[in-house]
């Protein structure tokens, strides 16, 4: 009898929206840009977590970094607190020395800089660029595509040279062959000696791609860069050694190196790459709870719609209610019925709202030029949700339907 009564429950659902199909598709829409809105937000965070574990398998989950102070929020280089300004910047040394670690794999010190690119007219947006060695492929992945990376002797010296990134030398030379050209960064003249193809990072907003790759030595002898937010250590742990002895190692050889007591706090910092995870998840948390709340309110006014088509409905069919209980219909059953009604209509809105998500995580693999996956999850949950809508906000109807007195049910006209 319950599955007889589910069987029928959904298929007067799907007649009412038939014979009411403006009114029915007004009543579920809430319920299908919630739902839409939840998998879609479910495919960008997913999206975004396999880019950014992606891009830290590449740089090795044992890598981490020296710093001068960890802050979640970049620091105004212009006016640090006092915390920040009594430490002094890490230095090209003290890389040097952790790097003869026995512990210790590479370390190196690199600067981010964020400048503009010009050649033969053609002029960049603010992009990233790095100021490293010749192991920064090695440890943040890529290829190179054609001529060659820095020798020790440019390393040395910091000659005016540069490796650019294969999309930016496109926009800048279009078809032709970039090597020994000259181009401009931050108005200063590089010579290319090589074009490489770095891995795609969406975790990085567009306007800091990265566009080439420059000497630590040219990056400090020529540009301006943030001593706090844009110069870091770069420290791999030798095989067989964890993290946290690697950690250990650096914390006394960086301490050793400036002469602090035993009961002096460190002038550093150390971030790991599961730190840098953990940032990343409580901001894409944030994001994701704000988007949930606000699919949340669309779902909340299309459970308060289907409650009204829901109750105009119990009036409509007053008559046929009576003439159901008249045959000996219960009330339990009356009431099973309407709730069944409901749950079916939300769950064609999140049926629609589903189809409606895969399609926005297909278009965001295009506009974004990731691969945002659809969790599986999100459709399951999304499917309950809708249906545990219809049963919560279809029971005031039902209840109210199966209350009626079949003697005034039959009277109605």
């Amino acid at each position: 009898m319950r599955l007889h009564s589910v069987v029928e429950g959904a298929t007067l659902a799907v007649w009412a929206v038939g014979a009411q199909k403006l009114r029915s598709a007004l009543t579920i829409l809430g319920i299908v840009i919630g739902v839409a809105t939840v998998m879609a937000m479910a495919s960008i965070v997913d999206g975004l977590r396999s880019q950014i574990i992606t891009t830290v398998e590449v740089a090795g989950p044992t890598t981490f970094y020296v710093i001068r102070f960890f802050s979640q929020t970049p620091l105004n280089p212009d006016n640090l607190p006092r915390e920040v300004r009594i430490r002094p910047p890490v230095k090209p040394e003290e890389a040097a020395a952790i790097n003869r670690l026995p512990e210790v794999s590479y370390a190196g010190i690199w600067i981010q800089l964020f400048p503009r690119l010009e050649a033969e007219g053609t002029r960049t947006q603010q992009m990233t660029v790095f100021a490293a060695d010749d192991h920064y492929m090695e440890l943040q992945g890529g290829t190179l595509l054609s001529g060659r990376f820095f020798t020790q002797a440019e390393l040395r010296s910091g000659k005016q040279v540069v490796v650019l990134e294969e999309t930016i030398a496109g926009r800048l030379f279009g078809q032709r062959n970039p090597i020994g050209h000259i181009v401009r960064i931050s108005g200063r003249p590089l010579e290319i000696i090589g074009v490489y193809q770095t891995p795609e990072n969406i975790f990085q907003p567009p306007t800091q791609e990265i566009a080439a790759i420059i000497s630590y030595e040219t990056g400090r002898r020529y540009f301006r860069y943030d001593e706090t937010n844009a110069l870091w250590i770069v420290v791999k742990p030798r095989s067989g050694v964890t993290v946290a002895e690697a950690q250990d190692a650096v914390t006394v050889a960086m301490r050793r190196i400036r002469g602090l007591r035993p009961g002096d706090p460190n002038t550093f910092d150390m971030i790991t790459q599961d730190q840098i995870l953990d940032i990343f998840n409580k901001l894409t948390g944030i994001f994701f709870f704000v988007m949930i709340t606000l699919s949340s309110v669309a779902l909340m006014v299309g459970g308060i719609g289907v409650m009204a088509i829901m109750m105009v409905s119990v009036t409509d069919r007053t008559r046929e209610i009576g003439v159901r209980k008249a045959m000996g219909a219960t009330r339990r059953e009356i009431m099973w019925q309407f709730l069944v009604e409901a749950a079916t209509l939300t769950l064609i809105g999140g049926a629609i709202g589903v189809l409606v998500g895969v399609a926005a995580g297909e278009g965001l693999k295009i506009v974004l030029g990731f691969e945002p996956g659809v969790p599986i999850w999100s459709a399951v949950v999304a499917c309950a949700v809708s249906i545990g809508i219809g049963l919560v906000f279809g029971l005031l109807p039902a209840n109210r339907a199966a209350k009626m007195d079949p003697i005034e049910a039959l009277r109605h006209e």
